[in-house]
C-alpha cells in the first residue's frame, strides 16, 4: 500500500532527533527499495544495540535501497514515522523488525496496529510491505510471533541479508517471491508454508512443511568476522552511551555457560584481528571520544592489552560491556581506570562452587576475590556483581553462599579501598534464572515465583546490615513472563495478541487466557520431546546439550570451545 513519492502521509512535525545524531543515511526517495528499519522499543532502547545500527547500515551500503528507522514511540501517539523523512511505514516496501529481546515481541503487534497494517501475516496481501524480522531473538524461537511476521531472517545479517535482497522482487506478489526466496536462500523461514499438531497433552506433536520447502532452517553465520566492520554507524546523546561509539571485538564467547544462549548460538566464538579493530578504532576516534568495545568475551581477545592501549594513544576513553573475573589482570583494570571508568562489573552467577560448576561457569572464589582486590587497587572505587537464583539443583544452602560470598568480597573491597583511603559501593544485582533454548538448560523448568521471593528476601535479610552495599532485585513475576514467550510455542501469538487487546495489561491476560501458562515456564521437558525451536538447525547436536544438561546434575563441569575444528558440539562439522 505505497503511497506516491510525493506524499507525506501520516506526516508529523519533524522531531528534532537528527539534530542530536552523527551519521545518519538520508537518500532520495525515489528509484531505490525502501526500507523501514524498526526496533520494537524506545529509540534510546534501539539505538544503543550494535545490532540494530548494523543492519542499518548494511541495508544502505546497497546502491538500490534505501533505509530508514523507526522506533516505538515514548507517548501514546497515532502513527509511527521514520525518524529520516517522516514517513509512515506504509509507504516502505519492507518493514523489517530487528528484535533482541522475546520481551519486546509484544511490542510488534502494537507497531503494526499504530502503522495501520492488519496484524496478522495471512491478511497482508501485496499491496502492503513485506513484514519480516531478525536478530537473536528470532533465531533463538520466532514461533511466539509467527502470526505476525512474512518471514523470518535465521542468522547473521552479513550472511543472510545481501542473498535475500538479490532476490527480492518489489511489487511482485508476497506468496511467490517468498517461495523463491526460501528455495535460493538459506537461513529464511517463511511461518505460512510450515503447520503444527500437538499431542493431547499440549507438548508438539509435529512440525512439517506444506509447501517445497526445507524441513529445517538452517542458522547462517558469518564465519570471518574481521572481513567486515561491526561498529556505531550513528553517533546520538540520546542512548545508554551518550555519544560513544561502539566496536564489536568478538562475536559469541568460549565458555560454554549452560544457562546463556550466546553461548551456544553464536558458536564457534569468533575474535576480530587487531589490525580490523586498529581500522575501525580509527573511524570511532574521528568521530567520538568515548570508544565502548562490544562483546560476549572481551576479555579473551589475545590481544585486548594492546587494543586498550592503541585506544587510549589515539586519545580516546574506553569500556567495556563486559569481564570475567578470571581474566581480569592489573594491567586492564588500569587501562579501565585510565579512562574514568568508575565501576566494574563482575559477574560471579553462583554463590557456592557447586552452583558455578552446575552452571560450567569456570571461576572460582579465589578468582572473584582476586579480581574485586585487582580492580580496587587500580583505583576503581565501585563494583557491581551479577547473581542468579533459581538455578537447577539450587538449594537454600546455595542461595546462603550468595551472601557469604558477597560479605567476603565486601571485606576484600574494604581492605583494598582503605588502602586508598576511598571507600566506594558494591552493587549487588539479583536475577531469577531463566530456561533459554539452544541451551543445556532448555530443558529445565524455571523455579516457581513463590520459591524466588523467598530466596530474594533470604539475601535481603543476610545483606540488610552491610553498609555500602546495594541490592537490586529483577522481579520474579516479570521474569515468569519472560520465560513464557522465551519457551513459547505458536499458540503464544494468540497470548500476545490478547496482551495487546487488554492494553498492555499482562496481569489481566494471565487471568482471562485459556492457556495454561505454568506449563510452559515450571515444566520440566523430557528429552524426547519436541520442541518448539528444533526445526532451526544451528548446527549443536541436542544430543551434546542433552550431555551438558546430565553434566551440570552431576556437578561436573566441561572445557571451553577450543575455537577450532573439533566434534565436540557438532558445529565445526555440520
Amino acid at each position: 500500500m505505497r503511497l506516491p513519492a510525493n506524499s507525506m502521509s501520516g506526516k508529523q512535525k519533524r522531531n528534532k532527533l537528527p539534530d542530536t545524531e552523527t551519521g545518519a543515511v538520508r537518500k532520495q526517495w525515489n528509484d531505490h527499495i525502501r526500507i523501514a528499519l524498526v526496533y520494537p522499543n524506545t529509540y534510546k532502547v534501539g539505538m544503543s544495540n550494535l545490532g540494530f545500527q548494523t543492519v542499518y547500515d548494511i541495508l544502505n551500503g546497497f546502491d538500490n535501497i534505501l533505509c530508514e528507522r523507526a522506533f516505538l514511540p515514548d507517548d501514546i501517539i497515532s502513527r509511527i514515522l521514520s525518524i529520516e523523512s517522516s514517513r509512515s511505514l506504509l509507504d516502505f516496501d519492507i518493514i523489517a523488525f530487528s528484535v533482541s529481546f522475546e520481551s519486546d515481541f509484544g511490542n510488534i503487534i502494537s507497531i503494526l496496529k499504530k502503522a495501520g497494517l492488519p496484524v496478522s501475516a495471512s491478511e497482508r496481501g501485496t499491496p502492503y510491505p513485506l513484514v519480516i524480522a531478525g536478530g537473536v531473538a528470532c533465531f533463538i524461537n520466532p514461533e511466539p510471533v509467527f502470526e505476525f511476521i512474512d518471514c523470518f531472517v535465521i542468522g547473521e545479517a552479513e550472511a543472510v541479508l545481501p542473498n535475500f535482497l538479490d532476490h527480492y522482487k518489489s511489487g511482485a506478489e508476497k506468496k511467490d517471491n517468498l517461495l523463491e526466496i526460501v528455495k535460493q536462500v538459506s537461513g529464511v523461514y517463511v511461518p505460512a508454508f510450515y503447520e503444527t499438531s500437538y499431542n493431547k497433552d499440549g507438548t508438539l506433536r509435529s512440525f512439517y512443511p506444506i509447501a517445497d520447502v526445507p524441513e529445517k532452517i538452517k542458522y547462517v553465520y558469518l564465519k570471518d568476522i574481521s572481513s567486515v566492520s561491526t561498529c556505531s554507524k550513528i553517533v546520538s546523546q540520546n542512548t545508554t552511551f551518550d555519544r560513544s561509539f561502539l566496536i564489536e571485538v568478538s562475536r559469541g564467547c568460549p565458555h560454554g555457560c549452560r544457562f546463556c544462549s550466546a553461548g551456544f548460538v553464536y558458536r564457534p566464538p569468533r575474535f576480530r584481528t587487531l589490525s580490523s579493530l586498529e581500522k575501525t578504532l580509527d573511524k570511532g576516534v574521528a568521530i567520538a571520544d568515548r570508544i565502548g568495545f562490544i562483546g560476549a568475551a572481551i576479555s579473551d581477545l589475545p590481544e585486548i592489552i594492546a587494543l586498550c592501549s592503541m585506544a587510549q594513544i589515539k586519545g580516546a576513553q574506553i569500556s567495556f560491556s563486559s569481564l570475567r573475573a578470571d581474566a581480569l589482570t592489573g594491567e586492564l583494570a588500569a587501562a579501565l581506570k585510565k579512562s574514568g571508568i568508575k565501576t566494574a562489573t563482575i559477574a560471579p552467577d553462583g554463590g557456592s562452587q557447586r552452583i558455578r560448576n552446575v552452571i560450567n561457569k569456570g571461576i572460582t572464589e579465589d578468582q572473584i576475590l582476586s579480581a574485586t582486590e585487582i580492580i580496587v587497587d587500580a583505583g576503581i572505587p565501585n563494583i557491581k556483581l551479577y547473581f542468579m537464583i533459581g538455578l537447577p539443583t539450587e538449594t537454600m544452602e546455595d542461595v546462603e553462599e550468595i551472601v557469604i560470598l558477597c560479605k567476603k568480597i565486601k571485606k576484600r573491597f574494604l581492605d583494598s579501598s582503605r588502602k586508598k583511603q576511598r571507600i566506594g559501593h558494591i552493587t549487588i544485582s539479583i536475577n531469577p534464572f531463566i530456561p533459554k533454548p539452544f541451551t543445556p538448560f532448555q530443558w529445565a523448568g524455571m523455579d516457581d515465583i513463590a520459591s524466588l521471593k523467598k530466596k530474594i528476601l533470604h539475601i535481603k535479610n543476610g545483606l540488610k546490615k552491610e553498609a555500602n552495599v546495594r541490592i537490586d532485585f529483577a522481579s520474579p513475576k516479570k521474569s515468569y513472563l519472560q520465560a513464557l514467550i522465551s519457551r513459547g510455542d505458536r499458540k503464544m501469538a494468540g497470548f500476545l495478541s490478547l496482551v495487546e487487546s487488554n492494553s498492555g495489561n499482562w496481569l489481566k491476560t494471565l487471568k482471562s487466557s485459556t492457556i495454561n501458562t505454568d506449563f510452559y515456564v515450571y515444566r520440566k521437558k523430557s528429552f524426547d520431546e519436541l520442541l518448539p525451536w528444533d526445526f532451526i538447525d544451528h548446527g549443536i547436536n541436542k544430543s551434546y546439550l542433552e550431555k551438558e544438561y546430565q553434566k551440570a546434575l552431576l556437578f561436573q563441569t566441561s572445557a571451553p570451545c577450543p575455537m577450532n575444528s573439533c566434534k565436540k558440539c557438532g558445529v565445526c562439522i555440520g
